[in-house]
């Protein structure tokens, strides 16, 4: 009797090779970030000056946020009496520019304090619109070109994580005073001299070989009232009176892209 040879079944692993592939990039992924954590750090000892100087440019986006008063009595000259409702609105987001310098000084290894005076320069569209339909052509529709210009000194805090290589990212908040330049006698509306802002943002340091480059945005709020109540008392046309207190009510607001040299 012969005895057949039994053929024993050869088991597969197809999910063998795969699981020593995955196993291979795994490696090669932690190879290559701790290569990161070796790469050679431009001027690692910047963030351990006490104080320091630098300078700022950027641009800037603005927008009013009015409060409208409707249906308002204005007295003619001639005493009569007439009833107005006029809309005022920003209607679009017009931009700027702005330039300044900084000086900022080290709390600890997480915290800095920044003091960053600066020039702010733009302009504002505003529309005023007649929500009466029976008035003239003339009345329905006026515009007013508002140019802007804010002397600012931002007082910020910046909360920084640790660095990792070349970078550095942070998140910021303060306290921007300013004082507006600008204003016609003329003009329909008319901000205040002197405004607040609060401000917030995010950034990242870049350390490169010969400077330290952050580009930061922020959002900026107005805390006070800015609108001019008196400026319509003042106007000698007093055909623009109605649209001079369509509003009693004004914010600023600002969306900011800064560049930090230091």
């Amino acid at each position: 009797m012969m005895n057949k040879a039994i053929k024993t079944p050869v088991i597969r692993y197809p999910h063998m090779k795969r699981l020593l592939l995955l196993c291979v990039y795994l490696h090669m992924f932690v190879t290559a970030l701790h290569a990161q954590d070796k790469k050679v750090e431009n001027r690692p000892y910047t963030d351990l000056r006490p104080f320091h100087f630098g300078i700022l440019v950027g641009t800037h986006l603005q927008d009013l946020e009015f409060n409208n008063v409707g249906p308002q009595v204005i007295t003619a000259p001639d005493g009569t009496q007439h009833t107005y409702t006029i809309t005022a609105d920003q209607d679009r987001w017009d931009e700027g520019f702005h330039v300044g310098v900084l000086g900022e000084t080290r709390l600890n290894e997480m915290f800095q304090f920044r003091l960053a005076p600066a020039l702010y320069f733009g302009s504002r569209h505003i529309s005023f619109h007649n929500m009466d339909t029976t008035a003239p052509d003339s009345l329905l529709s006026r515009t007013q070109n508002m140019k802007t210009v804010y002397i600012s000194c931002a007082m910020d805090l910046i909360f920084a994580a640790k660095r990792f290589n070349n970078h550095r990212p942070y998140v910021m908040a303060g306290l921007n005073p300013t004082i507006n330049l600008s204003g016609n006698n003329d003009d329909y509306i008319r901000l205040k001299r002197y405004d607040l802002f609060l401000e917030a943002g995010i950034g990242c340091d870049f350390y490169l070989p010969f400077f330290k480059l952050r580009p930061e945005l922020k959002f900026m709020y107005s805390l006070t009232n800015s609108f001019d109540r008196n400026h319509a008392s003042q106007l000698k046309d007093k055909t623009i009176l109605p649209y001079a207190m369509s509003v009693n009510k004004a914010h600023s607001k600002l969306i900011v892209l800064t560049f930090h040299f230091e």
